[in-house]
């Protein structure tokens, strides 16, 4: 760096919006510049990594990054010192070390400062204690990066050539795919067992419209049940309450046939009932800690229906700064990469304050609560929180989009209950007995009242727990309605995003901060589907885990993961040499790799049997593997060249080849009505000399062609040869490159005429990405609903998408 020209300092953050937000409390003597994310990393093309002279990865500039790196340069050249602002995290720590190598910075003139929220407070006392880069971090992220691109560029040509074009294989992707395979087998395998319930619904007084009205309201419900909550609820506004049966002359109640539950539910409604038992005791409910990253994606997963991705999205624009009106941009959450529960002593402070003078003193506890983080958590950085706990939700909604206000609102309510007093309950159990002759049992209910509602005044838990009437030891109770309810056990439940990522923290695959990337990758690579909002495996998730499990037994197990991650932080925490751990997995991978080269089986070319015989030769059919995965063919192929489509239980699907009044529109022959593993369509029926396919509405009719695309003469902002085109999707028109699938651009229509003014001007399109950014950015005008919608947030976004693994 040459010699400064002012004594101003540069300082670089990562985003423009954090670069806004921190800028007002640097003052004049600052100049605060955006790197936009990464400025370096392995090229996309090549594996980039010399293998044979200790790993050395090969950096380049990310492609779109020069001129905001010349930029950086220039401003450097004009400072007498930089300070490296970027994230606290890992990937932020690698970030600061490549500005430095980059921009070729003095280390006498260099400080990296860290701060855990973007307040003034924060701000001014990390550039108070400036300190310098951390190298073992920084290797240590280099190296998660490196072997991340060697398990990456290695077993996915390998996949191209062993099963089909486009896969992709990653060190934690691909066991987060094995997950849901080994879910989906599961269920697949599982037997469900028979077993009998006879609960009762007891009431204090016998009384025949009781009974009837109680029917009368679960038989009105409609095609669906009452919920078990609008039951409990019923019940308690007519005194009456359920019980399930425990004992049978003695002993424990299990019955799992009809047979002998029916015998019992007719001793049962002969016996006469009473209170035998009553117990009441006070329980106490602590709350739940304050958020890290993945709590906070399962809780917005669970609340508010959030994509991990999403949570992740609108996070980062809470931490790096909304506009509040007259109080300026203001960062409201600390930083969202965290898997530590700690709070620093300011927080807890503000905290308790705030709930002392909001709720009184019962509400606070004598001293502040204090969790116990993970294993391996960063104590240094903080849980997710708010960073003024007096900006409450409702005070700022104004100045925040819908997401913003509900993500916002559930890490503040969190937060806020995390340091309030315990909630107190009296729960009650009831024992009734019954007896009938030479017969006896037992029942058992169960209630709670809230005494005290401590941090649920702040953060509601769902309880579908009933309230028991007044009752008294030897009392007598009618029977309202007895029934015997056949059940069977059910399977394990198939992963939800928010389970997924539980499952993924629990065995300690990938990082908090991966979970999001993990989860849209394996989407995007059609490993999995969420139907229902949840993940099934395709077809080709399953035959890639299969051979991935075969010849790469370490990449693919559980607890191998979870090792290697292990080794990745003692780099950073134990000064582990980087190069060790990657040969430490290299020598193994490469035989492994070698192997499956030369030994594994085309998909293509395996078979496994079915159940079903070929309705043209009579021989048995197979299964086999296709670009559109699993179907059935006959094993005598190609001799017999009959197939069909199978669903994904692999059952045949039914052949409907009846002929339509409709006409092929490209040759003229009868259109054929098929059935497919996505549903009905017509064919025709010249094939395979005529491919022709159209899709059909419900009434079987053919649906319109989608309309050519409109072109509209501007250039394509991204890859710079294409032509945004106006396309029809089922939200509208939207702009998209005429070179898509190579080149997915997407611009909002909204933004047609601005472009085409400016390319009038010849000012489109621009120069560099992150001048098409702002163009391109949402403004408020677009949404006058969201106050708050930042010109450069979504760029702001772009450059923070972390390095996908």
């Amino acid at each position: 760096m040459g010699k400064a020209s002012t004594d101003k300092s540069l300082v670089i953050v990562e985003s423009p919006a954090k670069a806004k937000t921190i800028n007002k409390y640097l003052g004049p003597n600052y100049e605060v510049k955006a790197s936009m994310g990464h400025i370096r990393d392995l090229p996309s093309k090549g594996l980039n990594v010399d293998i044979e002279n200790g790993f050395k990865p090969v950096y380049d500039v990310v492609p779109g990054r020069k001129r905001t790196l010349q930029t950086l340069k220039d401003s450097a050249k004009r400072c007498s010192k930089v300070y490296l602002a970027t994230d606290l995290d890992r990937e932020g720590e690698a970030i600061a070390w490549h500005l430095a190598e980059a921009l070729k910075l003095k280390d006498e003139n260099t400080f990296r400062v860290v701060f855990n929220a973007i307040t003034k407070n924060d701000i001014q006392k990390a550039f108070a204690k400036p300190g310098k880069i951390d190298m073992d971090r920084v290797l240590a992220q280099q190296a998660r990066r490196v072997l991340d691109r060697i398990v990456g560029y290695q077993i996915s040509p390998l996949l191209w050539k062993k099963v089909a074009r486009g896969l992709s294989a990653g060190r934690v992707q691909s066991v987060a795919v094995k997950m849901i395979v080994q879910r989906e087998r599961e269920i697949r395998a599982f037997e469900p067992k028979e077993y009998w319930l006879i609960p009762v619904i007891f009431s204090t007084r016998y009384d025949e419209q009781l009974s009837r009205q109680w029917q009368d309201f679960v038989q009105t419900a409609g095609p669906k049940e009452r919920t078990l909550s609008e039951q409990n609820h019923w019940l308690s506004e007519h005194g009456a309450f359920r019980a399930d049966l425990i004992n049978v002359n003695g002993k424990k109640f299990h019955v799992d046939n009809e047979t002998e539950a029916k015998a019992i539910f007719e001793r049962i409604q002969q016996a006469a009932f009473s209170v035998s038992g009553i117990t009441t005791r006070r329980v106490t409910s602590r709350p739940a800690p304050p958020f890290i990253t993945s709590t906070l994606q399962q809780a917005a997963a669970n609340r508010l229906g959030f994509s991990a991705k999403r949570t992740m999205l609108v996070a980062q624009q809470l931490y790096e700064g909304i506009d509040l009106g007259s109080m300026g941009a203001l960062g409201l959450i600390t930083y969202m990469r965290t898997d530590s529960t700690f709070l620093s002593q300011e927080a807890l402070q503000s905290g308790r304050r705030f709930i002392e003078n909001r709720f009184g003193k019962e509400y606070l506890p004598d001293t502040p609560n204090v969790y116990a983080s993970a294993k391996g958590a960063q104590e240094a950085h903080e849980a997710i929180r708010p960073t003024d706990p007096d900006l409450t939700p409702e005070e700022i909604r104004a100045f925040l989009t819908d997401d913003q206000y509900k993500l916002y609102d559930l890490i503040w309510r969190r937060f806020i209950a995390s340091q309030m007093a315990a909630a107190q309950w009296d729960t009650t159990r009831v024992d009734i007995i019954g007896r009938a002759d030479d017969f006896s049992c037992e029942y058992r209910a169960t209630g709670r009242v809230l005494v005290f509602d401590g941090f649920t005044r702040v953060w509601q838990t769902p309880t579908e727990e009933p309230h028991l009437p007044a009752l008294k030891q030897g009392q007598s109770l009618a029977a309202v309605s007895v029934k015997a309810e056949q059940h069977f056990t059910k399977p394990p439940a198939r992963y939800t995003e928010a389970t997924l990522v539980k499952a993924l923290e629990k065995e300690g695959i990938g990082r908090p901060s991966t979970y999001a990337t993990i989860i849209s990758t394996i989407q995007e690579r059609g490993y999995v589907e969420k139907i229902d909002k949840k993940f099934r495996p395709t077809d080709v998730a399953e035959i890639v885990t299969d051979k991935l499990n075969e010849y790469f037994p370490n990449v693919m197990d559980v607890a191998f993961t979870r090792h290697m991650e292990e080794q990745l932080d003692k780099i950073e925490e134990q000064h582990l040499d980087w190069v060790k751990v990657l040969q430490e997995f290299y020598e193994p991978f490469k035989d492994n790799l070698e192997k499956a080269l030369d030994q594994m089986q085309h998909a293509k070319a395996q078979t496994e049997p079915s159940e079903y015989t070929c309705p043209e030769c009579k021989s048995q059919l197979v299964y086999r593997f296709g670009k559109n995965g699993r179907f059935l063919s006959c094993s005598r192929y190609p001799e017999c060249k009959f197939a069909s489509p199978c669903d994904k239980e692999g059952k045949m699907m039914a052949q409907t080849d009846e002929i339509t009044e409709h006409s092929c529109p490209n040759c003229g022959k009868p259109m054929v009505r098929k059935s497919g593993r996505f549903g009905p369509f017509l064919g025709c029926s010249d094939y395979p000399n005529c491919k022709t396919i159209l899709k059909i509405d419900k009434d079987g009719n053919p649906l319109p062609p989608k309309p050519e695309p409109e072109p509209t003469g501007l250039k394509c902002h991204k890859c710079k040869t294409g032509e945004l085109v106006i396309r029809q999707s089922k939200r509208g028109p939207f702009l998209g490159c005429n070179k898509f699938p190579r080149c997915r651009t997407i611009v909002s229509m909204k933004k047609l005429d601005e472009l085409k003014a400016l390319a009038a001007e010849e000012k489109w399109p621009p120069a560099t990405d992150e001048q098409a950014n702002q163009i391109l950015a949402v403004s408020q005008s677009d949404k006058p609903q969201k106050k708050n919608q930042k010109k450069n947030q979504k760029s702001s976004l772009k450059s923070q998408t972390r390095v996908t693994r």
